[in-house]
């Protein structure tokens, strides 16, 4: 049985407002309802390990969730941030931290680091995914352009993969392109399926 067919009995919940989560979900033909807006406080401690930063953030949004779940209930919370030079880099708050962002990933190699929290009322199962991704040497004018244009103030590391950086900068990827995007979908598809025998 194919997984949106043993997702027909169940209910999805996306916790996200990331309009590219939603795009990959609907690409693997998962149906979801995407939750209301709630407050979460994004800290972790600072001694976390940056690659262990976006698992632990998903378990905070995922506990977070002011809603009781129902029996046929799944709550999907995920984070995803850029590692680079040893920095998490998240969202930028605003232009200088965005250019200073590209900046910092010009010329070098970074990793996209995602993690989900899957849970139901009787499980809760956390994963990551990391990929690799090399940016070629990018001028301080390339940089202008794209912030100025694409305004990625919503994205971590200050940019998208599938926007016009991504095309004119990213030299290589080892790993999920969708998880560079914000969403690791093969690897959700295959933990959602295991998730739903548990």
């Amino acid at each position: 049985m194919l997984l949106h067919e043993k997702l027909s009995t169940r209910h999805l919940i996306l916790a996200s407002q990331s309009p590219r989560r939603r795009e990959l979900l609907a690409g693997a033909g998962i149906e979801f309802e995407l939750a209301a807006r709630y407050e979460c406080e994004e800290v972790y401690p600072p001694t976390l390990p940056a690659e262990e930063v976006p698992a632990y953030l998903s378990q905070l949004k995922s506990r977070s969730y002011p809603f009781p779940l129902e029996d046929k209930d799944i709550l999907l919370t995920a984070d995803t941030v850029v590692v680079a030079a040893g920095r998490v880099l998240g969202k930028p708050h605003d232009r200088d931290e965005a250019h200073a962002m590209l900046r910092l990933l010009s010329g070098a190699t970074h990793t996209v680091v995602s993690g989900i929290t899957l849970r139901s009322r009787s499980h809760t199962v956390t994963f990551s995914c990391s990929s690799e991704v090399v940016f070629r040497t990018l001028t301080d004018e390339e940089i202008d352009y794209y912030i100025d244009h694409y305004r990625p103030f919503d994205k971590a590391g200050s940019y998208g993969i599938q926007e016009w950086i991504g095309y004119v900068a990213i030299e290589g990827i080892s790993g999920s392109f969708y998880n560079v995007m914000g969403l690791p979908i093969q690897k959700l598809y295959t933990e959602l399926d295991k998730f739903l025998s548990l």
